[in-house]
C-alpha cells in the first residue's frame, strides 16, 4: 500500500454532462437504426439511470411482450448477442459525439485535475460505462497527455456495477491506496453508495438528473466544482472539515480526508 492520496472520478455527469447530451441521444439513435419502437424521453431516461450500465439499461427493454412484438430472440444467448450489437453501435455513436466536441467538460474538473497532478496525487476514473466511451470523455476534458496519467476502470471490469462497491474496491487495489487516502467524486446516489460501500469519502457534484437524490452519506455536496472565470460552486450539504469558497480547491478535497 502507498500513502499517496488519490482522487477518483466517476465519468458520466461528473467529467461532463454526458447523460442528457450524449448517452440519451445515442441510445435513441441506436434504437432507431435497429428499427425498435423506442424513444426514451428525458423523464424515462431519468428512471433508466437508476440501472447501472448501458447494456443493463437496454436489457430492461427485453420483456417477453416486447421480445414477441418485435420478433427478437427469446433465448438468453441470442439476447446477449443482440444486446452486444446494440451496445457496440451506441458506443460508436456516443464516442463520435465526444470527438466532435459536443460534450464540454463540467466546470472545475480540468482545473482540479491539474492541481491534484501538480501535488502528486494519484488519478483514476471508475465508471460503469464502456471503456472507449470513458476514455473519449476523459481525453476530451483533460487532454490526451493528462489522461495518460489516469488509471481507468470501466465497463464490465467488475461483475457487479454501482451501487455495489466492486469498482471502487478494484480501484483501491489497482492504485495500491488506503481507503482513508482516497476521495471519490460522484454525481448520483448509486455512485455514492458504491463509494461509501468501499469505505471511501465522497464529494458529490449534482446535475439535473440527480439534484433531488438523497446524498446523506456524502462528505460534501455541491452544484459544481466551479471555476474562477466560470460557474461558481454552491454548497448544498457539508459534513466535512472543508470550507469551500466559490470553487472547490485541492485543499478542500484534502480536508475531506481529515475526518476519514
Amino acid at each position: 500500500m502507498t500513502d499517496v492520496p488519490a482522487l477518483v472520478f466517476d465519468c458520466d455527469g461528473v467529467l461532463a454532462d454526458t447523460e442528457r447530451y450524449g448517452h440519451l441521444p445515442a441510445f435513441n439513435q441506436t434504437f432507431a437504426e435497429f428499427g425498435l419502437p423506442v424513444r426514451w424521453s428525458e423523464d424515462e431516461y431519468a428512471e433508466k439511470l437508476l440501472i447501472g450500465g448501458g447494456k443493463e439499461r437496454m436489457a430492461s427493454l427485453l420483456t417477453p411482450e416486447f421480445v414477441a412484438a418485435n420478433g427478437l430472440p427469446a433465448d438468453p444467448d441470442g439476447q446477449r448477442e443482440l444486446l452486444a450489437q446494440w451496445h457496440r453501435r451506441k458506443t460508436e455513436l456516443y464516442t463520435a459525439m465526444v470527438a466532435a466536441g459536443r460534450l464540454p467538460g463540467r466546470p472545475g474538473v480540468a482545473r482540479l485535475v491539474e492541481e491534484a497532478a501538480a501535488a502528486g496525487w494519484a488519478l483514476a476514473v471508475a465508471s460503469t460505462s464502456a471503456e472507449p466511451s470513458v476514455r473519449a470523455v476523459l481525453e476530451h476534458v483533460v487532454g490526451d497527455e493528462r489522461a495518460a496519467d489516469f488509471t481507468v476502470l470501466a465497463g464490465d471490469v467488475v461483475p457487479r456495477k454501482k451501487p455495489a462497491p466492486d469498482i471502487y474496491l478494484l480501484a483501491l487495489d489497482r492504485l495500491g491506496a488506503e481507503p482513508d487516502a482516497v476521495v471519490v467524486v460522484e454525481d448520483s446516489r448509486n455512485g455514492l453508495l458504491a463509494a461509501d460501500g468501499a469505505g471511501l469519502r465522497c464529494l458529490v457534484t449534482v446535475n439535473g438528473y440527480t439534484e433531488h437524490e438523497d446524498f446523506a452519506e456524502a462528505a460534501l455536496v455541491v452544484t459544481a466544482l466551479g471555476d474562477p472565470d466560470g460557474e461558481h460552486t454552491t454548497v448544498l450539504a457539508n459534513r466535512s472539515a472543508a470550507r469551500p469558497g466559490e470553487w472547490i480547491t485541492l485543499d478542500d478535497v484534502a480536508a475531506l480526508l481529515k475526518e476519514a
